[in-house]
């Protein structure tokens, strides 16, 4: 541990996912006694604030004409965008992938010279960043910096391991080529750009067709060895997976009269901040389990005042998700990165619903390692769904395995692991 608290700054991502991951490695960092302050959107501010954590404000675009809520961009992109989801995953690489990098890589050209303020006014021991896209002023600021990786690890590339985006199969390469074909078909013009912007701005060179770079101190992903992927080179020295990491952060929550009185399986649906943006699939989503024998609670997302709840079913705009999957018996998901981790961290069985990014990759990680099942988002039947849910329910192999893979996680807490690693980074650099 560094002799002294040191100020460590995140930034994450502007959503929650990222955002609640850090959170949670920060919640530890804290609780340690060092300073943690968090580079957030301004459409953010107060939400880190109200949690007992410093802020810095930036922004990825210009100011609004009206006052934005967190996340707001990407709820209203994804909401546009949803047509797209219904199309195989190498169409979406011209009609979500390329669009959403773009979208990504012109936020960080915004930014930079905002980043390079903020840090240059905290002087931060370490920054760790959790974002799908490189910030130049992070590699040109000389500081010390460390990348999370909260999506599939597809991300982290390997000839051994399926496309990022695909959603395709660890064991049937068949299509592996032409998707990487088309990938740099629908990228490469814009990864070349924005390599060229990294360098004029100080940073390295960019990898080949990757937006990211690796960290030269530390690199953290976080994927159950249950379900990472076999890989041809292995990670080198700097990398670090910390099988799942779950904040401690959420307040408790405690199951409604009308759910409490009731019998049958508990069961959570919840498409993630973003994907819940598609109010008619969650109105379809929730037609299925309408008057079903499952007693269901409902993360009803921002458009949550246009979702009505039949008398089966409880819910809200947000919910504390890490308190609710211990209470639960199964989990509807959009097959979001921390949300999967967090089911096998609480030994949960999955029905996942891919819409968008690594969503695909997720869920089929999860159905052919056995551990859920994988449905045709728009496409599966009323049957299927309830089907798939009646089998991982019944399944006492499946139910013995999540436990052990449980018991295995929370032996180790992945925060304690990430804040332990930070801690020796900030302890191996020279104090002025």
């Amino acid at each position: 541990m560094p002799s002294a608290p040191a100020t460590i700054a995140f930034f994450p991502e502007g959503a929650y996912g990222p955002t609640n991951n850090c959170v949670g490695i920060a919640d530890v960092l804290r609780g340690r006694g060092h300073r943690v302050v968090f580079i957030v959107e301004e459409s953010f501010a107060g939400t880190l604030e109200a949690q007992g954590f410093d802020e810095r404000l930036m922004r990825l675009t210009p100011p609004p004409a009206e006052p934005e809520v967190p996340g707001q961009f990407w709820k209203d992109f994804v909401r546009e965008t949803a047509p797209v989801f219904r199309t195989p995953t190498i169409e979406q690489l011209q009609g979500f992938i390329a669009p959403t990098f773009q979208a990504l890589v012109d936020g960080a050209r915004h930014v930079d010279e905002r980043l390079r303020e903020i840090i240059d006014e905290l002087q931060p021991g370490v920054i760790v960043e959790d974002n799908v896209v490189a910030f130049p002023a992070l590699p040109a600021c000389g500081r010390p910096w460390v990348r999370i990786v909260s999506c599939n690890p597809t991300e982290i590339r390997d000839p051994a391991v399926p496309p990022p985006f695909s959603g395709y199969a660890a064991g049937d390469r068949a299509r592996w080529d032409a998707y990487r074909e088309a990938y740099e078909s629908a990228l490469g013009e814009l990864h070349a750009d924005f390599d060229a912007f990294c360098r004029e701005r100080g940073a390295p060179a960019l990898p080949e067709l990757e937006f990211m770079y690796t960290s030269p101190w530390l690199n953290l992903y976080l994927y159950p060895d249950e379900v990472d992927y076999p890989r041809a080179r292995p990670l080198g020295a700097t990398w670090h997976n910390l099988q799942s990491s779950v904040r401690a952060t959420d307040e408790a929550w405690v199951l409604p009269a009308e759910l409490a009185d009731g019998n049958g399986p508990l069961v959570y649906l919840s498409l993630g901040s973003l994907g819940s943006a598609d109010i008619e699939l969650m109105r379809r989503l929730v037609g299925e389990l309408a008057g079903e024998r499952f007693r269901v609670i409902v993360s009803k997302g921002p458009l949550h005042d246009q979702l009505e709840l039949p008398a089966n079913m409880a819910g809200a705009e947000f919910l504390p998700q890490t308190s609710i999957l211990p209470q639960v018996d199964l989990v509807i998901t959009h097959g979001g990165n921390n949300t999967v981790t967090e089911c096998l961290h609480f030994g949960r069985p999955m029905v996942v619903l891919p819409l968008f990014w690594d969503q695909y990759d997720n869920a089929q990680r999860v159905h052919e390692t056995g551990l859920g099942v994988r449905l045709d988002t728009y496409g599966h039947t009323r049957g299927e769904l309830i089907g798939a849910m009646d089998r991982l329910l019944g399944d006492a192999e499946l139910a013995g395995r999540l436990s052990t893979i449980a018991e295995r996680l929370r032996r180790a807490p992945g925060t304690e692991r990430a804040a332990d690693l930070i801690e020796r980074l900030v302890g191996e650099q020279p104090r002025g």
